[in-house]
């Protein structure tokens, strides 16, 4: 059930966007085939636009997470964040291009519990990196480091939750339609 936008902005487009967003809005619909509804809400600020966008492409390029662990990152964060828009983008991405094994998949998306021991870890400390405001215990930093990440993927895990506040306020402010290619992955 959809609620009423507290915003009333029109999403930009690639004719009437500001230039800085424009660049942006036609490089996603040429690796993507499309814009998505996002990213026309967030044009209205280019800066947001910009900041997301960059953030989120170094995120994927310079982490050190495979791309499945990205997704991980990304749908944790979704989730705890409680954004149906994004926990749906992330899902179709998860199974479709990172490859996401479908039990943690299906973990991710209905709070259940994770199988692979590491996906569980990288998960779990996502989440208290989140709910402590960006102060794990000492405990909660050795799981994770145990389970075969490096210190400074702390750091990319403040990145990505950077990145989705802005994606997650975006849409709930705009209260953003699912785009069609992302249906098949509601979320409630």
């Amino acid at each position: 059930m959809r609620k009423k936008p507290v915003v009333q902005l029109t999403a930009k487009t690639e004719t009437n966007a500001e230039t800085s967003a424009k660049e942006i809005l036609l490089k996603s619909k040429s690796s993507m085939g499309f814009v998505p509804n996002m990213y026309g809400n967030m044009a209205n600020s280019p800066g947001a636009l910009s900041i997301y966008y960059q953030g989120y492409n170094l995120f994927r390029e310079k982490s050190g997470f495979t791309p499945a662990e990205q997704e991980v990152v990304f749908l944790t964060i979704s989730r705890e964040n409680n954004c149906p828009y994004c926990v749906a983008a992330h899902s179709l991405v998860g199974e479709k291009m990172t490859r996401v094994p479908s039990q943690a998949l299906a973990a991710l998306r209905d709070g259940g519990i994770i199988e692979d021991s590491k996906l569980s870890a990288l998960a779990q400390f996502t989440r208290h990196l989140m709910i402590s405001r960006g102060r794990p215990n000492e405990t909660e930093v050795k799981t994770f480091l145990s389970a075969g990440f490096k210190e400074e993927q702390i750091l990319e895990i403040v990145l990505a939750i950077a990145v989705k506040t802005i994606s997650n306020y975006t849409n709930y402010l705009f209260d953003t339609p699912l785009d069609p290619a992302f249906s098949d992955y509601a979320w409630s």
